[in-house]
């Protein structure tokens, strides 16, 4: 069954055109991923469907009665109060007092991390309150008074016959469930949640969409938030789309085919028009009429033609390097006896480590254990309660930040950059944002209107220009498409010197790392890469040491991820195992088949009148169909296995 169906969608800003002729549909079960360079296109997609965007054309058509939730990449996280309203979450502990004795209503809603999930059910936790009210009332009320009795009790039966037929009797468990499954373990959930870190408020605004229960899930840059398995890949390029059934890997190398194939295809088409006109220009020198006759019959050829449309440019790509300031020290990053928290919340205590030149030196650990604070204290933002940071001889250090907050939004893109870099030409200025995709009039942009992706550009170029042999990195592949990861992974790999990072991303630290610091695991320092690291971790949980709630949800994950490849590994050594049995018995049956008609023809032919001869024919006629018999049975079994 269609759940959603997408016709011909078009979206344009003034002029310009964003995307044109999008079509595709998704059948119930589907998982789709919208790939694409930034700025082609993929948020804006996403809020036509919602009908958060209008479309200049086209149509969106999503299933009767689907319930569709949405979680943008820039979602701030709100406060839902008991009235339904929402509060941002810095304001809210003053908006909306937590305190039970202050809360005459009882109402399960607060600013706690469950607090927050019972929000999304403003009606069931009102009827909850008000059933609690009406069996006081009915405890306490008099006998005698029947008429009090009947009308509360009629009140009490309907109000709650409708309270378990929407679901009161289990949003609370299932409020309960959905944060267990998501990393929120029993211990936080009673936690305010302007205490949390950013990165668990974005897991808490996923699981109060989750709890809606929407038929329809869209995830504006889930890379930022989750790691999914994806089914189906949706390519947006050059204004348009193109519908890949194939995880991401086998899109990549079809993508790459199908271009090849119609450049190829183009090229082979543009030759045989070139030579039909040719043909067609010396036939009308001619001018005869049997001439003018091939000519036109030639023209007519043209036109009937299904031209082949010649592949697009691809889009560019950003590339850069990144400069070393010089050589630092030995020693160039040194962490002694830190202890760092807000309030009653101590994040680590008595931390301490060493960065030595050259690591690439990834801090780990769930979301809320400190690793964003780490890095402000390493920069200076933020004073530990405790302990000292001390840097190495000749250390410069440059600084890459998630949110991009080091931008100014009154500015233009140009003048973003000149105003860091003064000292530069107009001409270099414009140069270097070339590099990062913006040219002509997006360097008139104010920084305000930018995308995720091209902010993230933008500090990315202001970064280049700097000359730094200590890098640090708060998590530096988000907002970034592909190819800008990967152009980004390639300058790292290359530079220089010292590289400090948090990141989520797997790859992107799979490709990097040399060192961890993990600080969900008490602050241990680990020397060695990725896939090494991941395996001292499952080790530890083997062994029986204490692991948190979160660090056993990751090696779940990274278990299941290691399974999962196991079995498509073997899978498809097994489906190609099959494909070429199958292939050996299409050869085999072709094979009998020809040896039993050859049979045929000599025992109607030449070994008719010899009867001792077509004894032994019939013989091995017989043997022959009785091996055809079980080839065929055994083709039936592959081709339904395959």
């Amino acid at each position: 069954m269609i759940s959603i169906s997408v016709s011909n969608l078009a979206f344009r800003t003034g002029t310009r055109e964003i995307l044109s002729g999008v079509t595709f549909s998704l059948e119930e079960g589907d998982r789709l991923a919208i790939v694409g360079v930034n700025g082609s296109g993929k948020s804006t997609l996403l809020r036509m469907i919602c009908g958060e965007y209008p479309h200049d054309e086209g149509e969106v058509h999503i299933a009767k009665n689907k319930i569709v939730g949405m979680l943008h990449q820039d979602d701030a996280f709100n406060i839902i109060g008991s009235d339904g309203r929402e509060i941002p979450a810095a304001e809210a502990e003053e908006a909306l007092d937590i305190k039970e004795e202050n809360r005459p209503d009882a109402s399960p809603i607060d600013c706690t991390v469950l607090g927050q999930m019972y929000a999304v059910f403003p009606d069931l936790c009102r009827a909850e309150v008000r059933l609690a009210d009406l069996q006081a009332r009915l405890d306490s009320a008099d006998p005698a008074d029947t008429d009090t009795l009947n009308r509360l009790s009629s009140e009490y039966t309907n109000l709650n016959n409708r309270f378990i037929r929407d679901g009161g009797l289990y949003y609370k468990s299932r409020c309960r469930s959905i944060l267990s499954n998501l990393g929120f373990d029993e211990s936080v959930w009673g936690r305010p949640v302007a205490t949390m870190s950013g990165g668990q408020r974005t897991r808490l605004a996923l699981a109060r969409l989750l709890s809606r229960e929407p038929d329809i899930l869209i995830l504006d840059e889930p890379t930022n938030h989750l790691d999914l398995d994806t089914m189906v890949w949706l390519e947006v390029e050059n204004g348009t789309t193109k519908l890949y059934k194939a995880k991401y890997s086998e899109y990549a190398e079809l993508k790459k085919k199908d271009r090849a194939e119609q450049e190829k295809k183009y090229n082979l088409q543009q030759k045989e028009i070139a030579r039909l006109e040719a043909y067609i220009e010396q036939q009308r020198r001619w001018n005869r009429e049997r001439n003018i006759i091939a000519a036109e019959s030639r023209e007519k050829a043209i036109a009937r033609m299904e031209k082949v449309e010649k592949p697009k440019a691809l889009p560019r790509s950003i590339r850069f390097t990144l400069n070393s300031s010089g050589e630092s020290g030995n020693d160039v990053a040194e962490a002694k006896n830190l202890t760092m928290g807000f309030g009653q919340n101590i994040l680590f205590r008595s931390l301490s480590f060493l960065v030595k030149k050259h690591d690439r030196f990834f801090i780990s650990g769930p979301n809320g254990c400190g690793k964003s604070t780490l890095i402000k204290l390493l920069l200076g933002q933020l004073e530990p309660l405790a302990g000292e940071i001390e840097y190495g001889y000749n250390v410069t250090v440059g600084y890459y930040d998630q949110e991009n907050q080091n931008l100014n939004d009154e500015n233009t893109v140009l003048d973003e950059l000149w105003n860091a870099y003064p000292n530069l030409t107009e001409t270099e200025i414009r140069s270097t944002l070339a590099l990062f995709l913006f040219r002509g009039d997006d360097i008139e942009k104010e920084v305000r209107v930018l995308s995720g992706g091209e902010r993230a550009r933008l500090t990315l170029a202001k970064l280049i220009l700097s000359r730094m042999n200590l890098l640090i990195l708060d998590e530096p592949t988000n907002h970034l498409d592909i190819e800008s990861r990967e152009a980004l992974e390639t300058a790292l790999r290359e530079f220089d010197g010292t590289i400090i990072a948090v990141s989520h991303d797997r790859y992107f630290t799979r490709q990097l790392a040399t060192r961890f610091l993990d600080l969900g695991d008490g602050g241990r320092d680990f020397h060695g890469g990725y896939d090494d690291y991941m395996q001292w971790r499952e080790n530890r949980a083997a062994e029986g040491l204490p692991v948190s709630p979160d660090l056993a949800a990751a090696l779940a994950v990274e278990k299941t991820a290691k399974e999962e490849y196991a079995e498509r590994k073997k899978s498809g050594a097994e489906k190609r195992r099959l494909e070429k049995r199958k292939a050996e018995v299409e050869r085999d049956i072709a094979k009998t088949e020809k040896k039993i008609a050859e049979i045929d023809d000599l025992l109607f032919g030449e070994a008719a009148t010899d009867y001792v001869r077509a004894a032994a024919l019939t013989d091995e006629k017989t043997v022959a169909e009785d091996h055809l018999l079980q080839l065929y049975e055994e083709y039936e079994e592959l081709t339904a296995d395959t």
